[in-house]
This record gives structure tokens, C-alpha cells and sequence, in this order.
């Protein structure tokens, strides 16, 4: 048996492999659950230097960076946003297969034999190939994933615009495997899969050769992310696109691809991009006559009405012309700038609240959840150019004071912490002398 505590360290080397797959067996076989690092966790560094390389590839190529300040912005709000919960509770995608396995599996295969391994690849990539084809094709699944397809650039930090509750759906799908994959070798392959994903999101790379008639590459999946009306519901792979050719959803990539749902949401607010589609779904389903067409607003397709075939019509799907113009920010360049400053900061201060959590009280957690919160609504809010966004930043930086006063969270830098203590103990000596 591994050590837990030793199998907490992922080296550079596995950082680098993990984005792409290309792990061990026998290096990524865990007996308990406890045991299996938090890939994803680990993998912020190994984004942020993707997202480097592809900045500088593209500058390089087309002399312009892969894709724009707020929607990159609003793509990385939404993964944190995603990961908040995580903070709380272990994820629904693990607490349920471990619920099933504990109670209802047939057989436990041996978690430590590579046949085992390479089945749960299989297997996972299977589910994930079911589940996303499905929050393709339910409307109130849709609800979550259209998150994910609301950036009009294509590029790495798309990769990180995920739903929030995406996740309430998913488990579902994975859920049969607890019948006899071990938890430890799901959890692994759950995470895999997810990260390959990452690299995906990209234009700087074009066709792949062989590779494109197995893998999801980023041709494949630019098809996936496109508005036209030959990308619509087209290849859902994760990791292999035998599924999407085996089941009759694969698109090659031809005509050039316009990115982005069918009816831009035209904002980069955090809640907005995460929750509006379900108050439209709410609004429809009040306003659709009768018992079945409201139980169809919620499980038929995002296209359908009354009348029309379970995923709707796709002449209705508009057309696109290639002359389509992403919704940007109206912002100053000055003010871009310092929006980029305080998302730095906020990761720093992300990342830091992750590393701390199992020190930190329940209070102190939830209190820095509503600081990021209040951050990333703010930065939306001066991206879109929002009548009250110099009010909200105005009040989140007072947030920070008080929760810094009150030792809630604490600056990064160590020279302004050490004269905010300094400005302190004068308040303090003036107050006592006076009294």
C-alpha cells in the first residue's frame, strides 16, 4: 500500500503528463480515496503556463493574442466559481459512487491492476460521452452546461468557463460504474479526463494526423463549440472520438467556425453567464400551456416548442454570415488593466484559501467564499460598464479592511501586511491617549 501522505506531491513531470493522459498505471493507483491527489487543484499552475505558451504561439503566428481580456476574465471567474463548493463538501460525482459502491456493488475489481486501470478509462470516457451528449439535448441540463459554450473566443481559458451545478447532473452517468470500479481508480480517471479536456481549447494547433480518427483533438472540439449550424450537437467526445463516430454525432471541421451559443448572452456579469438560461426556463415554463409541454420546457431539447420534434428545428438555428462581432467590453484600457490586477490578486488569494481550508474555521471559509464572490461580481460589473460598479468596488474594498481587521484574510504581500500592523498599533496608541 502507497503512502496517503506521500501521494499528495505531484511532480513536474507528472504535472506536465496528467494534462495530456499520458500517466502510469502503476504511478496513479491508489488503494482509498484518501489517498488520490487533487489533480485538478494541483493543475493551476500547469494552466496558467498553457495559457502563457498559447499567448505567446499565437502573438507569434498572427501577431494578436488567442482571444480578449474580459472574456478570458469572465472564463476564469466561472472556474472559480465551479470549485467554490469544493471548499464545503467533497463533490456529489464522488460522494454518490461512493454511497453506491458501499451499498449496492456487485464485485469490487482489484484497484491496483492496470486491466482495471484501462477499463475505468473506457469507462469514464464513455459516461462522459452520455452525460454531455445529454446536457446537449435536455433542456434543464442544458441550463448548466450552456455555461461552458457562452465565451465567443476559443481559446485555453474557455477551457475554465464550467457550470456550477453541472455537477448535480453528471454523477449519474458515472454512477453504474460504482457497481465494480474501486472509488480510488474512478476518482483518478474522473479528474483525467476532465484535464485532458484543457489543451483542447485552442486554435494555435491545427490538424493532428492520424491522431484525429481516436482522440478529441482541437479540431474535433473547436466543431463542438461552433455556432454554425453544421456544429450544432456534433462531437461530444472527452478523450476518444470512436464515440461520437460509433453513434452517428461526429462533424469534421470544414467551414470556418463561429464560437459561441446561438444567441450570445452579451454580458460577462459571473451569475448572469452562470444562471440566466434557468430563468428563462422558469419564464417558459409558466408561460407554456399545459401539463406535458411544461414537463417537455424542462426535458426536451433547448430548441423545442410546442409543435415541434424533441430537439427542435434547425432551420431555426441561425445563420451565421462569418461577419459575427463578439460582444467586448466597453471598459478603459486603464480600467482592464486593473481588473487584471484584482483577478491576479483574487487567485492568489484562491489558491491560498484552498491550500488553508483544513486550518481555517467554518466562519473564516465562508466569509472568504463571499469576498470572491463580491470580487469576481464586481470586476463583471465594471466590464460590462454597470451603473453601480464603481459603488460595488467601493464596497468590496471596505469588505476587504473590515475582514482583514478582524483576521478573516490577510494580504499577500508581507510589507503591507506588516504596515497595515504598523498603521494599527498607531490608531491604538493614539486612541489610548486620548482616553
Amino acid at each position: 500500500m502507497k503512502n496517503p501522505e506521500a501521494q499528495q506531491d505531484v511532480s513536474v513531470s507528472q504535472g506536465i503528463r496528467v494534462m495530456f493522459y499520458m500517466m502510469k498505471p502503476n504511478e496513479t493507483s491508489f488503494r482509498t480515496l484518501e489517498e488520490v491527489p487533487d489533480y485538478v487543484k494541483k493543475a493551476t499552475p500547469f494552466f496558467i503556463s498553457l495559457m502563457l505558451l498559447e499567448l505567446a504561439v499565437s502573438w507569434i503566428r498572427k501577431g494578436k493574442p488567442p482571444g480578449r481580456v474580459d472574456d478570458s476574465l469572465t472564463s476564469m471567474s466561472a472556474g472559480i466559481l465551479s470549485r467554490l463548493p469544493r471548499l464545503f463538501s467533497r463533490s456529489i460525482e464522488l460522494t454518490s459512487y461512493v454511497y453506491i459502491w458501499e451499498n449496492y456493488r456487485l464485485i469490487g475489481l482489484p484497484w491496483d491492476s492496470p486491466w482495471t486501470w484501462y477499463l475505468t478509462f473506457l469507462a469514464v470516457d464513455f459516461g462522459y460521452y452520455w452525460f454531455h451528449r445529454m446536457a446537449h439535448e435536455v433542456n434543464i441540463m442544458w441550463a448548466g452546461h450552456q455555461t461552458h459554450h457562452s465565451s465567443e473566443d476559443y481559446n485555453l481559458s474557455t477551457a475554465l468557463r464550467q457550470s456550477v451545478f453541472q455537477v448535480y447532473t453528471s454523477w449519474i452517468f458515472y454512477s453504474p460504474l460504482a457497481l465494480f470500479i474501486p472509488p480510488s481508480v474512478y476518482a483518478v480517471h474522473l479528474q483525467f479526463n476532465l484535464l485532458y479536456q484543457f489543451w483542447i481549447h485552442t486554435e494555435v494547433i491545427g490538424n493532428l494526423g492520424p491522431l484525429e480518427l481516436i482522440l478529441n483533438t482541437p479540431s474535433h472540439h473547436r466543431v463542438h463549440h461552433g455556432r454554425n449550424r453544421y456544429c450544432i450537437d456534433k462531437n461530444y467526445a472527452g478523450t476518444l472520438i470512436i464515440w461520437d463516430r460509433i453513434f452517428g454525432t461526429f462533424e469534421a471541421e470544414s467551414e470556418k467556425v463561429v464560437y459561441g451559443l446561438t444567441h450570445p448572452i452579451n454580458t460577462f456579469e459571473p451569475f448572469k453567464v452562470q444562471f440566466h438560461y434557468l430563468i428563462y426556463i422558469w419564464t417558459t415554463f409558466w408561460a407554456t400551456p399545459g401539463f406535458f409541454n411544461k414537463f417537455s420546457v424542462i426535458f426536451k431539447g433547448p430548441g423545442w416548442s410546442p409543435g415541434k420534434p424533441r430537439l427542435g428545428l434547425s432551420e431555426e438555428i441561425p445563420e451565421v454570415t462569418g461577419k459575427e462581432v463578439p460582444f467586448s467590453s466597453l471598459a478603459s484600457q486603464l480600467l482592464k488593466i486593473y481588473a487584471v490586477v484584482q483577478f491576479a490578486l483574487l487567485l492568489a488569494f484562491y489558491e491560498d484559501t484552498f491550500a488553508d481550508k483544513a486550518a481555517l474555521s467554518q466562519v473564516t471559509l465562508l466569509l472568504r467564499v463571499c469576498f470572491i464572490l463580491l470580487t469576481l461580481t464586481s470586476i463583471g460589473l465594471l466590464l460590462d460598464q454597470r451603473p453601480k460598479a464603481a459603488l460595488v468596488e467601493t464596497l468590496r474594498c471596505l469588505v476587504f479592511l473590515t475582514l482583514w481587521r478582524f483576521g478573516h484574510l490577510k494580504p499577500f504581500i508581507p510589507s503591507l501586511s506588516l504596515a497595515f500592523e504598523e498603521d494599527t498599533q498607531k490608531l491604538q496608541l493614539n486612541q489610548a491617549k486620548m482616553s
